[in-house]
């Protein structure tokens, strides 16, 4: 029996090929790959040669065969999408997805996916940056032709540096050209890793969190996508008008003659006597809508703010991400892998001299010690006149504080048997390991109010060891598991990240109020 003909299929195959033979020039080498893939299975399918198998049971079968091994396919190709420029010809988006997909399918753990991609990512693109540091920008002149990266192409990732500046390399993962040279490009330039870093972390953490959610929701919800495509078409035609008409808007309005016009007539409305009410309450309203937005473009969204408040996010989204991580792992899982090895390696180093040294260092991260601490750091602040750090160092100390009982709570760990302290309460973040960060919180502030006191990066590598040593003791000592303490840590890092960032907004309204009233 003949199989049946499919005439769409076979339109559709036409315009494709007639549009790669047109735009040949113009798409990458991925796109180029994909479009004479995608039109010989169309080919295929519309003659009758073939007959498309069933999507869900191919899912089921792809990731049964994958299973572990899901885990060093993600974490491959999250590397090789920057690291030298695999990703022009390897779609590492398909392989995040497919990740995202095994994990909707129950055989591996979305968040060690999360972790594996987002690590590996970072690591491509560092690796890619050393690389342009190293060989320099005639070495991608002189080779690029042989993997595509043509001058046109190099031009259009220099035009794309040009507009966005800094946000380049943020906003670069997110564009498949951009994405494979961005990590290269910014080496070749000279930029230093400490002012990169912060945004790969960002860029690489949201693109492959992005796409594995995005995997793994498909297939929990596998079933209902067939309803959802039928209702889509409205809520797609409305959602292009939104982003067009938003699009003009701020394209309208960056027009510096359209904004005068703007605040002119808006000024005369309100100078009605009717609308006079009105006005006392929307022009100081509208006053610091204009000073957030400012401070939204100038210094949170990745791009043209300070280093330092680009850091803060950066550790916060990862801090964030190994708290909340863990916590969820837990509600389905005693033990998070690690957790025995960790526990195994401290069994076997284990000794009295060492014991004696861990009950001290686990000292460090007690309210007996930290408290004064915290006092005298703050009151130095004071006394320097640096309230800023003063204030992001007690609010993130407090909330620490507060945070830690409140986790235990939900989580409701049970402790580790064997213990050589005595433990009160869950295990699930370990307090100690939380609030141990306030010994990088203190260097940090300390380098940064007082430059003369020693070297800045001395101060911060002091304040380091002393919160991983404190971590490390609470593990060596049998009181939490390794997923506790890094929950900890997580949780830590990102409260006082927090802070630092709120307090830095503060600040900036305050100031420009200032300036405002002058």
């Amino acid at each position: 029996m003949t199989a049946a003909v499919h005439p769409v299929p076979l339109a559709t195959v036409a315009a494709l090929v007639l549009f790669l033979i047109w735009r040949r020039d113009q798409l990458e080498p991925t796109l180029l790959i994909g479009g004479v893939l995608g039109s010989m299975l169309l080919l295929a399918f519309g003659s009758g040669l073939i007959e498309l198998p069933n999507v869900q049971t191919l899912v089921e079968d792809l990731s049964t065969a994958l299973g572990s091994w899901t885990y060093l396919v993600v974490g491959a190709m999250a590397f090789f999408e920057t690291a030298a420029f695999v990703g022009l010809v390897a779609p590492g988006e398909t392989f995040m997805l497919l990740g995202g997909v095994v994990a909707g399918q129950g055989e591996v753990s979305l968040i060690v996916l999360i972790a594996i991609g987002w690590s590996c990512a970072v690591a491509g693109d560092v690796a890619s940056f050393y690389a342009g540091h190293r060989l320099g920008r005639d070495f991608l002149e002189r080779h690029g032709p042989r993997v595509s990266i043509t001058s046109e192409r190099l031009a259009t990732v220099d035009g794309f540096f040009e507009r966005h500046g800094g946000k380049a390399i943020f906003l670069g993962r997110f564009v498949g050209l951009v994405r494979a040279v961005n990590p290269f490009l910014a080496g070749t330039s000279g930029m230093p890793l400490r002012r990169f870093l912060p945004y790969s972390i960002l860029g690489a953490g949201t693109w492959s969190t992005t796409l594995l959610v995005l995997g793994y929701a498909f297939w929990q919800s596998f079933d209902r996508v067939t309803a959802w495509a039928e209702r889509g078409a409205l809520a797609l035609g409305t959602t292009v008008t939104l982003i067009i008409g938003g699009i003009w808007l701020y394209r309208y309005f960056r027009v510096v003659e359209h904004r005068t016009q703007l605040a002119a007539w808006t000024s005369r409305t309100l100078d009605r006597p009717a609308l006079r009410p009105i006005a006392w309450v929307v022009r100081p309203v509208w006053r610091r809508t204009w000073t957030i937005r400012r401070f939204i473009a100038g210094r949170l969204t990745p791009g043209d703010f300070g280093l330092e408040v680009t850091t803060l996010h950066a550790i916060m989204a990862v801090g964030g991400f190994f708290f909340l991580g863990n916590a969820i792992e837990l509600r389905t899982a005693d033990l998070i892998p690690g957790d025995t090895r960790a526990a195994d390696l401290m069994d076997r180093i284990r000794a009295d001299w060492l014991t004696s040294l861990a009950k001290v260092v686990t000292a460090l991260g007690s309210t007996a010690v930290l408290v004064p601490a915290l006092l005298l750091t703050i009151g130095l602040l004071l006394h320097r006149r640096r309230l800023s750090e003063g204030l992001a160092l007690a609010a993130g100390s407090v909330s620490i504080l507060l945070a830690v009982p409140i986790a235990k709570s939900i989580v409701d760990r049970p402790r580790p048997a064997g213990s050589l302290v005595e433990t009160t309460s869950s295990a699930y973040p370990s307090g100690h390991a939380a609030h141990g960060m306030a010994w990088l919180a203190i260097a940090v502030v300390l380098a940064r109010a007082s430059p003369g006191l020693a070297r800045p990066a001395l101060l911060v590598i002091s304040g380091l060891v002393l919160a991983a040593a404190v971590a490390v003791s609470r593990l060596y000592l049998g009181a939490h598991y390794l997923s506790d303490v890094v929950g900890g840590v997580g949780l830590g890092a990102a409260l006082y990240s927090l802070c630092a960032l709120v307090t830095v907004f503060v600040v900036y309204l305050r100031q420009n109020g200032r300036r405002t009233r002058e």
